[in-house]
């Protein structure tokens, strides 16, 4: 049986997240602009929940929710400069880093190659589940070929009980995280979301200042949510 909580009792939210992660199960929460279905990052068989409530391959490797950029050092190898400008200037934030993941990790994330994708979320209510249970494995709560969910109803039509919490936090904008490939000596946007592509490289070449970054852009109006033609770049 699945239930859906209310985010407006923050306390009831949290309890009941941490204890469906710690048993190792799935919920569902909103993080960033979609819904999103997490898991503790180091739980094999939650992770594989993930992977069976979504009725995915394990193609598409899961990305890493994390607290602090401070966690950074003991999960990837690594990190180049200009990865660091890019953490500095949008995390917390949209923007999800692919990287040299740390030897000997005891996590399923599926192929993941020896890369891992981390991103330090904005979300203030993600932040402390994470504090609570660690990093997450983190995707976007929809099924092949269908839309990423901007509310808990869409998210829970498509995974069903499967997942036995979903937290309810309104109606989010669809907007995705810029996935940025940090594991070469240049940087490679991967997709463009809510960070555009110029600003990433204006970042990433040092031509602004350390945490700087450029103006932000008049906001666009974000499209109905669309299936993702590429399961590559099938995160939140």
């Amino acid at each position: 049986m699945s239930t859906i909580i209310d985010l407006a009792d923050r306390d009831d939210a949290l309890a009941r997240t941490v204890e469906a992660l710690e048993g190792g199960s799935v919920a569902v929460l909103p993080v960033g602009g979609v819904y999103a279905v997490v898991a503790d990052a180091f739980r094999a068989a939650a992770t594989q929940r993930i992977f069976a409530a979504r009725r995915r391959s394990r193609v598409t490797p899961l990305p890493v929710l994390i607290r602090s950029e401070r966690q950074v050092s003991g999960l990837a190898g690594e990190v180049p400069e200009y990865a660091d400008r890019l953490i500095a200037a949008y995390w917390p934030g949209d923007l999800t880093l692919v990287v040299r993941a740390s030897e000997g990790m005891t996590w399923d994330l599926g192929n993941s190659l020896g890369t891992v994708q981390l991103r330090q979320p904005a979300d203030d209510f993600v932040l402390q589940v994470i504090a609570k249970v660690g990093p997450l494995a983190c995707t976007a709560a929809n099924r092949l070929d269908q839309p990423r969910p901007v509310t808990v109803e869409e998210a829970k039509q498509q995974l069903g009980v499967l997942v036995p919490v979903y937290v309810d936090g309104g109606e989010v904008d669809g907007g995705v995280s810029t996935i940025v490939d940090a594991t070469g000596p240049s940087v490679v946007v991967h997709r463009e979301g809510r960070i555009p592509l110029e600003h990433i490289h204006l970042v990433a070449s040092g031509e602004l200042g350390w945490g700087e970054r450029p103006p932000a852009q008049p906001a666009s109006p974000v499209p109905d949510p669309a299936p993702d033609p590429d399961p590559e770049t099938d995160d939140a």
